[in-house]
């Protein structure tokens, strides 16, 4: 019979009000007074033992420690804090692929560099005037190339062109001293160049390699910026309120209720990170294209295209072509003489030896293939690891910022109490948020600065398709900032449109902007050959205007 006496006791208990981890007496404040403290702020008007809590606006209304202005306070702490969480993981990102262009950077200059070098120290034993004298046009070509390369507005076909039509001209005229040759004459002689090949086959199959290792390497590099570009905008998004309002909840509500010592859990976070980083999310599957894109490129660049070959030994096969043509010198004069007729004798001929010196060849070129191999292999290890950053950053915020529970914990914080959390954890992007019980976010409105991202990702895929397969994509170096916030209903025809090149020479290439190396916006238009960047975005308002309507 004294079963139910028992019995009746422990119901009591149990359904007695429960404040924090105590019984019925006001628990002390002293853990929140320290935090708060901690954080900066006044302890004037902070109570001593907790107070009813029906003034409460965002944590639970039972017994607390915190004050209406405590909970502002609390509220734009984790908002900043929150924020800085973002932006210091995106820095982490940003610092990989800003790393890895400069690695690849570094290496590529280098080889430019070093096959420069090569040539001037060379060439002045090897061809004497022939070199002296001409000095200018190799020095050129070489600066020509860097600034392809650093994404100036350079055909690069029409680059080669010119320089092998500028050499032919200077060297023709050194090679016959004895002759008063015009320039209506060289005009002639260029016209009939690629009939009789002074150069040999050395131009051709230089254009046809070096435009490839060109446009592969460039739009590799570029890659990189555009990505660290990405990140670090996207970090930079402002949290909205009702994110602001999930985070305090999460993070310092537990400190009101006097729980201080008791996680968060683990899928409670998870849904308020979700809700937070909704837009983010949605960043995902373009990312993981570019990504992709990249390791693609990585493997022609130290495949079929052969950077390391063809770029450091171009000042080789400058001396091939000089050599052939010193080798058929009297087979093509002949030739040029008789589609152009025979210049006038020149009285200041000279039979100079130094001027008609011919030189052997003996460059060689020091491979780094394996640092280009061990480049690639880095750069496609950490390029794998970022592909899910959007996807995995919610969980990693949680286990590594926030400090979660584990998933099994039934006595971690669950936005009202310490027990378990119930509700399902929320998928990822922005549609699938629509039954978030955390956060309150609005699917019909994307943020716009993210969409803008969203497309940048698309051009920069876009491009290094188009250099995985050859094809040249015009870069323009541009300094307006497009990566506002504002309302994305217009694509002006300076960022969308495509501009065309006007060399005659080559197929033209389609053009975009870039960020600069310094890190100062992203801007271009879509290079796909689907659809263009202005109708990507015009189809994503659309499409959210008629889902509004149907609300």
């Amino acid at each position: 019979m004294r079963v139910f006496p028992w019995g009746f006791w422990l119901l009591c208990v149990a359904s007695a009000p429960a404040r924090g981890d105590s019984g019925s007496k006001a628990r002390s404040c002293a853990e929140v007074r320290q935090l708060y403290g901690a954080k900066g702020f006044s302890l004037s008007g902070v109570p001593q033992a907790e107070i009813s809590g029906e003034h409460l606006r965002i944590c639970p209304q039972g017994y607390t420690c915190c004050t209406s202005e405590m909970e502002e306070n609390f509220a734009n702490k984790s908002r900043s804090e929150f924020e800085a969480m973002v932006k210091e993981a995106g820095r982490s990102v940003q610092a990989t692929l800003t790393a890895q262009h400069r690695s690849f950077d570094s290496y590529f200059q280098d080889l430019l560099n070093k096959s420069e070098k090569a040539l001037h120290d060379a060439f002045p034993s090897m061809y004497g005037e022939l070199y002296t004298q001409n000095v200018k046009v190799f020095k050129d070509l070489y600066s020509e190339l860097r600034r392809y390369y650093r994404s100036s507005n350079i055909n690069l076909e029409e680059a080669l062109n010119e320089f092998w039509t500028r050499l032919l001209e200077r060297l023709f005229k050194l090679l016959n001293p004895q002759y008063h040759i015009t320039d209506e004459y060289l005009d002639c002689m260029v016209k009939h160049a690629e009939q009789h090949r002074p150069f040999g086959e050395v131009p051709r199959d230089l254009k046809l390699k070096a435009t490839r290792a060109f446009i592969a390497a460039r739009s590799y590099a570029q890659g990189f910026l555009v990505g660290s570009d990405v990140v670090r905008k996207v970090s930079q998004v402002s949290l909205s309120q009702e994110c602001t309002r999930a985070i305090m909840k999460l993070q310092y509500c537990p400190h009101c209720r006097g729980m201080a010592s008791v996680r968060p859990c683990n899928n409670y976070c998870l849904n308020v990170v979700k809700g937070c980083l909704a837009n983010q999310a949605d960043l995902s599957t373009e990312w993981k294209f570019l990504m992709d894109s990249l390791m693609g490129v990585a493997d022609r660049i130290d495949g079929p295209y052969n950077v390391d070959t063809v770029i450091g030994t171009i000042h080789m096969r400058i001396a091939e072509a000089i050599s052939n043509l010193q080798e058929n010198k009297d087979s093509i004069t002949s030739k040029v003489f008789q589609g152009c007729g025979n210049p006038k004798i020149s009285t200041k001929g000279s039979s100079s030896e130094d001027k008609k010196r011919r030189g052997k060849v003996t460059l060689e070129a020091k491979s780094s293939a394996q640092a280009l191999e061990m480049l690639v292999l880095d750069a496609k290890g950490n390029l794998t690891a970022l592909k899910t950053y959007w996807i995995t950053l919610p969980s990693s915020l949680c286990s590594k910022k926030v400090m979660a529970s584990s998933a099994s914990d039934d006595k971690c914080w669950n936005g009202m109490t310490k027990g378990s959390y119930l509700p399902e954890v929320m998928g990822d992007g922005l549609a699938n948020q629509i039954n978030n019980p955390e956060v309150e976010v609005d699917i019909t409105k994307p943020d716009m600065t993210i969409r803008q991202q969203i497309m940048q990702l698309k051009i920069m895929t876009n491009r290094l398709g188009n250099a995985n397969i050859g094809n040249d994509v015009d870069f323009q170096d541009t300094s307006d900032d497009m990566s506002g916030s504002g309302s994305g209903d217009s694509c002006p025809d300076d960022v969308c449109g495509k501009r065309l090149s006007k060399s005659p020479s080559t197929r033209q290439p389609e053009t975009h902007a870039i960020p600069k190396q310094s890190g100062h916006g992203v801007h271009g238009a879509s290079s796909r050959s689907l659809p263009s960047a202005s109708l990507l975005l015009l189809l994503s308002v659309a499409a959210m205007a008629v889902q509004h309507l149907w609300r």
